[in-house]
């Protein structure tokens, strides 16, 4: 679970899997599966709390219902969208100017502003907006309309990174103005400027998108995407194959099932999303750093990549991949039992008669939580349990909704996803800094590593890449020898799509995949095999 506040439904894990595989999304769009190649029903896990960008919708782009002034293109470079071009940046890396297209209207017809641009982002920057990523825009100190087609935006200061963060939505003042941001039924009947407009949804079982017939690009060969909400991997994979759904993200292990299936195709997207177990500082026993640094040493990440994941992903070491440019080379842990052992012998953890350590009369236990019907998490969680029990620490595992694992956050462990992609200050930021300790899912355990800090701060503030480098490469040792989370493993997420469309793409992706993520990051763009 990353900072986005994205709720798993829980329902369809609770019922059975015979009833769900029967279950079609229902109206129109049911007849897409493996039907019309105009209509097509993705199954996913997931589906946001509300649609409105002003709460955090769409903020790392891919939204199909609405533009940012920039987007990503296949291998995640910056490229113009409501802009004409990339934004004009001033000499101190102050002020980014940017100029929007022309004749670019929203859905219902009215036309795009400047105004509208300040609107969204004063908004979201407004304390009374409860937007739980506004700590992302910090560095923005004012943005106004220059011109009726040009914002430009003042920096508190140099922020490398700033331009990545306009891929944020743009909202219409002259519909979302009138409302309160946080209740107004803009948050579940939005009004864009992309490519598609949201038909319906029932919260719980799907979202349908209908082609925009105002979108300034192409009209759309899909005309119709439904995203059916099937929490359960496995209720998943049913529906896929019993030709109820059109495609779905899958574990790799069901993902294989489908290998023989000559009317199905399999894709494979690297990510930044990855797995680790948030150990809270305040517990009793999670809060030793001696305890924290002896579990990071006895989990064996490479055994959870070949057997849990089934090879599809990497060792975890850090929030970064051991492939990013900006990993920081050395911080790679071995596998060591042994040495975690003697960590928890030379911080007074001595085993007990049960084998389980203790120190002070304290218990070497605590509970790890995963969402239920999550089957990568609950594997996860089951392997680390037994690979903590190899040096007399005791992990009780429990699966929950996430109504019921929120409120323990603060105090007990978490098997966590998160991962961001386009500068690593967008993931290693609200992970690690403890100005945002608890602050929803930001920082979970309730780091705080003055080191870290400081570097996070200094790299956030300078555009010299040698100076950002040497920040990260900071933070990335100190989370080494001072962790706060046990890094898993690095996902490569996995789709089966029913093979009638040409040229699919993936990008790299972040966490939260599966809605905007995909071989339909572009579904507008998608045409029908001949």
């Amino acid at each position: 679970m990353t900072g986005r506040r994205i709720r798993t439904l829980a329902g369809a894990a609770a019922m059975g899997v015979a009833a769900s595989a029967c279950s079609a999304p229902g109206g129109d769009a049911a007849t897409g599966a493996r039907g019309a190649a105009d209509s097509v029903v993705i199954g996913v896990p997931w589906e946001p709390d509300t649609f409105s960008p002003l709460l955090g919708y769409g903020k790392d782009g891919n939204s199909k219902i609405f533009d940012g002034l920039l987007a990503h293109d296949a291998y995640l470079r910056l490229r113009p969208a409501l802009a004409e071009e990339l934004p004009e940046v001033g000499a101190d890396g102050r002020t980014y100017t940017y100029t929007l297209r022309d004749g670019v209207t929203f859905s219902d017809g009215e036309p795009l502003t400047a105004e509208d641009v300040v609107f969204t982002y004063e908004t979201i920057l407004d304390a009374k907006t409860n937007n739980p990523h506004r700590s992302e825009l910090a560095a923005v100190d004012t943005v106004r309309a220059a011109a009726e087609d040009k914002v430009v935006f003042t920096l508190k200061y140099p922020y490398a990174a700033f331009a990545a963060r306009t891929v944020l939505p743009i909202v219409p003042e002259h519909v979302a103005g009138g409302q309160d941001p946080n209740t107004g039924p803009f948050n579940t009947r939005p009004v864009g400027t992309g490519p598609y407009v949201l038909a319906d949804w029932r919260k719980g079982e799907k979202a349908v998108l209908k082609a925009n017939p105002r979108y300034r690009g192409p009209k759309p060969a899909v005309r119709t995407l439904t995203m059916a909400i099937v929490t359960d991997d496995d209720v998943r994979a049913t529906r896929l194959r019993s030709g109820d759904l059109d495609g779905a993200v899958l574990p790799p292990d069901l993902a294989a099932t489908f290998r023989d299936d000559p009317d199905a195709r399999t894709y494979r997207a690297r990510s930044y999303d990855y797995r680790a177990v948030s150990l809270p500082t305040a517990h009793e026993v999670t809060g030793d750093p001696a305890v924290r640094r002896a579990l990071d040493l006895a989990v064996d990440r490479a055994t959870m990549v070949d057997k849990i994941l089934d090879g599809a992903g990497r060792p975890a070491y850090g929030p970064l991949p051991s492939d990013d440019p900006w990993f920081a080379r050395g911080t790679e842990r071995a596998h060591d039992v042994e040495e975690a052992a003697r960590v928890l012998d030379r911080a007074g953890w001595k085993a007990g008669r049960d084998g389980v350590r203790v120190k002070d009369g304290v218990r070497a236990a605590f509970t790890l939580h995963h969402p239920a019907g999550d089957r990568i998490r609950q594997d996860l969680a089951l392997a680390y349990a037994s690979d903590a029990g190899r040096i007399g620490v005791d992990v009780t595992v429990q699966s929950g909704t996430w109504e019921v694992i929120e409120p323990r956050m603060g105090r007990d462990a978490v098997l966590a996803g998160f991962g961001s992609t386009g500068d690593p200050d967008f993931g290693l930021y609200t992970l690690l800094h403890s100005s945002l300790a608890g602050d929803g899912f930001n920082n979970m355990p309730h780091y705080d590593n003055p080191a870290v800090d400081r570097a996070l701060d200094d790299a956030r503030r300078t555009r010299d890449t040698d100076a950002r480098r040497a920040a990260y490469d900071t933070v990335q040792r100190e989370l080494a020898e001072d962790p706060g989370y046990t890094f898993l493993t690095h996902l490569d997420h996995v789709y089966v799509l029913a093979d009638r469309w040409q040229d699919l793409t993936t990008q790299v992706e972040p966490h939260e995949h599966g809605f905007s993520s995909g071989p339909w990051w572009n579904v507008e763009d998608w045409q029908p095999k001949p």
